[in-house]
């Protein structure tokens, strides 16, 4: 019988790597530790940031790939299968990666892209970091699945990093207020969904109850994550 692992190239930051765990768990139809995912978590919590890098020097792009390889090579290396990165930012870096390792990384950006294609939404807000928002990492594959995006304005995309790194980075839950506001200004643009395409995000969404309208990226990463180690799916939440 094949042996899946997957890697999980976590640790930006630590809660959203819980968090994205716990989703893998809650998705798998288990009745035993033995049926749940074989899973090598590896958290770098001294991985630079992520947003600074994309909009600093070269050197600092440069050295969060070297980063991202390395890890990713210890995973492979310790047999994993598959690797989740529970890091919408880090995935700027993940084609380069992707070309220097032999084993796949699960593209939460474009899975994400396809499910929304699939269920015919043509306008989601994007809700993320200034770099995720800034390199068009979701506006090139949503417009690669024909879908047009848009992003909050500038008053609105404040809120959203000040939840990133005020709130959650922070060890905080989360100010709900910030995010009504955020909300209403999606709605203003036509949107027709949302999409959290922040990891930080995601755990907020676990704190507090958000409508269906939103679409949580690293829920449909932690299901693909689930369905690469060929496990049953608890409930399957996308198709």
């Amino acid at each position: 019988m094949a042996q899946y692992r997957l890697g999980v190239l976590g640790g930006m930051g630590p809660q959203a790597t819980n968090t994205f765990y716990q989703f893998i768990i809650d998705r798998t139809a288990a009745r035993s530790d033995q049926e749940h995912v074989n899973a090598l978590i590896l958290s770098d919590v001294d991985m630079p940031d992520r947003t600074a890098a994309i909009l600093g020097s070269d050197a600092e792009k440069e050295a969060v790939f070297q980063r991202l390889l390395a890890d990713a090579r210890l995973l492979e290396g310790a047999g994993c299968t598959a690797i989740a990165v529970p890091c919408n930012t880090s995935h700027f870096f993940l084609d380069r990666v992707q070309d220097h390792i032999g084993i796949p990384i699960l593209h939460m950006i474009r899975e994400t892209a396809r499910l929304l294609a699939s269920q015919g939404l043509r306008r989601p807000g994007i809700l993320a970091t200034d770099g995720t928002i800034r390199t068009g990492l979701y506006q090139k594959e949503f417009s690669a699945a024909g879908i047009g995006a848009a992003v909050p304005s500038p008053q609105a995309q404040e809120l959203v990093m000040s939840l990133i790194y005020d709130d959650v980075k922070a060890g905080r839950d989360g100010d709900p207020q910030k995010f009504a506001a955020i909300h209403e200004d999606l709605l203003a643009q036509g949107c027709d969904c949302g999409v959290l395409a922040c990891t930080e995000l995601s755990v907020f969404a676990d704190r507090h109850h958000l409508p269906p309208y939103y679409t949580d990226a690293m829920a449909v990463l932690a299901q693909r994550a689930v369905e690469a180690c060929h496990k049953p799916l608890r409930h399957i939440f996308i198709k």
